[in-house]
């Protein structure tokens, strides 16, 4: 399974997510919930660096699917939106295949 934790202050400005594992949801190089997961945060982070000044440290780890990431502060206006769209998309997600593929949760830091 992928689990996906998404973290937010009070304000619920994100300031991390991380996400780990792998869904297991068919053989390695077909598995369509690993690929779209993995598109969704793959291209959120490089649509964040490339776009806006948002500062983000990031841990990778191929092997068990680590995408660890910390904002060196809470995200601004167009981050926040990259990252809701990010967001909205692993929910369509988790609730089309289920948590046993896909489990995504949210805490308060």
């Amino acid at each position: 399974m992928v689990k996906i934790t998404i973290c937010q202050n009070r304000e619920k400005q994100y300031t991390g997510f991380c996400c780990s594992g792998h869904a297991e949801y068919a053989d390695a190089g077909s598995d369509i919930v690993c690929a779209a997961v993995s598109v969704l945060v793959i291209n959120t982070l490089n649509a964040i660096e490339a776009f806006t000044e948002e500062a983000f440290d990031a841990r990778t780890e191929r092997r068990s699917g680590l995408i660890d990431v910390t904002f060196r502060r809470p995200v601004g206006h167009d981050a926040q939106l990259l990252l809701d769209t990010m967001v909205l998309g692993l929910k369509d997600i988790q609730c089309n295949y289920g948590t046993d593929f896909c489990y995504l949760n949210f805490k308060e830091v």
